[in-house]
């Protein structure tokens, strides 16, 4: 009796060892799925007339081990590693790419990253080597031809933007729709609008939406934060502005108090569309929208302003539907 129950026991345990054996092999040998790596590209900064600075990080290797990552770009969209690319490591986490080799010219990068199923890339990025010798960017939409100056590492324009892709009278406006102004001009015909002084010297008025979607690629429009480093650097909110200002009066009205442009930033008083549907303060006073929503008050943005009888650059909010001004700053 005991050397048949010795047997059943041996039997039951054979019987556990054999399912745990079989069904524990099929789990361990099911398909794992592999694919490229997933990564995001970091943004395009310390642009200088040869060099940039990318990089990028690893979302998911794909299952897969990254054996090499970089970033590659061209002159045309969506570059591949048969492009110029840098080579920067190995294996998982952020990485820096320290680009080099540039010239005057708009690129496209990418992230990428390698491993045993192919390539993963990283989202686009656009940005622009500037002429050295000239200090000038060419619009490509329309042809315009604008200044430019660096403060403080970061490249300006140093003109008011005049993109218009179409125009409207100021009794138009939205939050949410993009719309363009040209002051004192309450027509919708663009060759008529671009005509005017007013157009070809201080530019265009935009409400937020189409300030946001208006500088050209590989620019984008201040920030808040880009205000407040030029501000800082000409030595802060209460003297700043005469420093920024344009400083005869051709454009500004009397007395156009403290303005010695020592900036080179030549900031012109283009006046503005307020939510009313009315057209104010040109001549005496520029507006230029940021690119910084305002977290206290709903379809609201930041804005700064200078005026031609103080030396100082004030800043608030106002409704996105106002008309403003815009400076584009190099990515």
């Amino acid at each position: 009796m005991k050397s048949r129950k010795f047997f059943s026991i041996y039997l039951l345990v054979l019987a556990g060892v054999f399912f745990i054996i079989a069904f524990g092999c099929e789990t361990d040998e099911e398909d794992v799925v592999l694919s490229v790596p997933e990564l995001q590209t970091t943004a395009v900064t310390r642009i200088t007339y040869t060099t940039a600075v990318s990089g990028g990080k690893i979302i998911s290797d794909g299952g897969a081990a990254v054996t090499s990552r970089g970033v590659c770009w061209s002159i045309s969209e969506n570059p591949t590693i048969d492009d110029s690319k840098t080579t920067d490591g190995a294996g998982e986490g952020s990485f820096i790419s320290n680009i080099s080799g540039l010239s005057t010219n708009t690129y496209y990068l990418r992230a990428y990253a390698i491993n045993s199923e192919g390539v993963g890339y990283g989202q686009q990025l656009c940005f622009v080597i500037l002429d050295e010798t000239n200090n000038t960017y060419t619009d490509s939409r329309d042809g315009t031809v604008y200044q430019t100056v660096t403060i403080d590492t970061v490249v300006w324009m140093a003109e008011n933007l005049r993109f218009l892709p179409s125009v409207v009278g100021p009794e138009t406006g939205s939050e949410t729709i993009p719309y363009y102004y040209v002051y004192d001009y309450t027509g919708t015909n663009l060759d008529d609008a671009k005509a005017t002084t007013t157009y070809q010297d201080y530019g265009v008025l935009y409400n937020w939406k189409a300030a946001k979607e208006s500088c050209p690629a590989g620019w984008h429009v201040a920030r808040n934060d880009e205000w407040t480093q030029l501000i800082d650097f000409f030595g802060g909110e209460s003297v700043a502005g005469g420093k920024l200002k344009e400083s005869s009066y051709n454009y500004w009205g009397y007395p156009n108090i403290g303005a010695t442009n020592e900036s080179g930033f030549t900031a012109l008083p283009g006046g503005c569309r307020y939510s009313d549907g009315k057209f104010y303060n040109f001549g005496f006073v520029g507006f230029w929208w940021t690119g910084t929503e305002s977290v206290s008050f709903e379809n609201s943005a930041w804005h700064c302003y200078m005026t031609h009888d103080h030396i100082n650059v004030g800043n608030g909010t106002y409704h996105k539907d106002g008309g403003f001004s815009v400076r584009c700053v190099r990515n």
